[in-house]
């Protein structure tokens, strides 16, 4: 569904999702070429999640993301050349190398933290809407996380604090859960979650909790606003679960393209879907779905896409290259910005 905003925002919004999918793409192509990165993930069919949430972020507010964090960072505007040099530990990179693809931090895009610890998130992002209330500044913290994270402790003692003191922080479960996974490949076979639905738990602490279609822009734009307008309006907390299924790419230990890059052409021309993942990208990669919306709705033409994404390829080309010709940090540098 195609969100009720204005033209110019909604092909921002198509061009960062598919920013998105070529990035990782792009990087997925990079290490099968032998360019080591250690174990890394990639945000491939969760586009429209990540992308309609942050384009309501407003100076000031933070973001606290996962170990699936290269789309929230380039959903928050971040340099594709800067966050490949960074993944590939190079010295021009966000963080000089250091952060490498889970940990990467950027203040200035109001980035405070991603990192590969399960569940991490939740207390970080509670703690700066804590810091916002204080200050009185009238700024919200997104927080996002997987199911998964629903399995610490820690997740329900920030909830709690959350709405026991009416903090404005969103918390955003992007559940990938949805298909039993592939167990043979090391996977585990799903949510380990007893609850049948995963609002319930946030309702529990009286947190108000929706559960939309995360592979939906429009419905998912919807949620985010209505939630952001409650921080911002000092009515604390909110529960949003994203319900996703989980993309081929992503069903291994190493990401895989395994039906290729996306053709944009997929969208209308179906026939030309590779038939082993024909029903994934037909009616659960939220990114062609939007694509197929756009030109339902006259926003686009298939000639206009197709130039568009031609662009945001030669970006990503740049991006890699950008990043291989970058030098490693200096080893005297190992303990510059270190602090205890």
């Amino acid at each position: 569904m195609v969100p009720d905003v204005s033209r110019e925002k909604i092909l921002v919004l198509f061009r960062t999702m598919l920013t998105i999918r070529r990035f990782e793409e792009a990087l997925i192509k990079l290490t099968k070429s032998g360019v080591s990165v250690g174990h890394f993930h990639v945000y491939i069919g969760q586009e429209c999640t990540g992308a309609p949430t942050l384009s309501l972020y407003e100076p000031g507010d933070t973001v606290v993301s996962t170990h699936r964090n290269h789309g929230h960072l380039l959903a928050r505007g971040a340099d594709p050349g800067r966050l490949m040099a960074e993944i590939l530990g190079r010295a021009t990179g966000y963080n000089k190398g250091k952060g490498g693809t889970l940990h990467v931090t950027v203040r200035e895009l109001g980035f405070l933290s991603s990192s590969g610890i399960v569940g991490e998130s939740l207390p970080l992002a509670t703690g700066a809407a804590f810091a916002a209330k204080q200050k009185k500044t009238g700024c919200v913290s997104f927080c996002f996380f997987g199911d998964g994270a629903l399995e610490e402790g820690v997740s329900y003692e920030s909830m709690n604090l959350a709405a026991l003191w009416s903090l404005p922080v969103i918390y955003l479960c992007e559940n990938n859960s949805e298909e039993a996974l592939a167990t043979s490949a090391g996977e585990y076979p799903g949510s380990t979650i007893a609850i049948p639905e995963l609002t319930t738990l946030a309702k529990t602490f009286n947190i108000p909790a929706v559960a939309v279609d995360g592979a939906d822009v429009g419905e998912v734009y919807r949620a985010v606003r209505e939630a952001v307008g409650r921080a911002r309006a000092g009515q604390g907390p909110s529960f949003i679960e994203a319900k996703t299924v989980r993309s081929p790419v992503t069903r291994f230990l190493w990401p895989d393209l395994v039906a290729g890059e996306m053709n944009l052409e997929w969208a209308w021309s179906r026939e030309t879907i590779p038939h082993a993942y024909k029903e994934w990208h037909e009616s659960q990669d939220g990114l062609l779905r939007f694509t197929r919306e756009l030109l339902q709705a006259c926003l686009m033409t298939p000639d206009t896409l197709l130039q568009m994404d031609r662009d945001v390829r030669a970006e990503m080309e740049k991006a890699v290259e950008y990043a291989q010709e970058s030098p490693y940090p200096d080893p005297q540098s190992a303990l510059d910005d270190v602090f205890v």
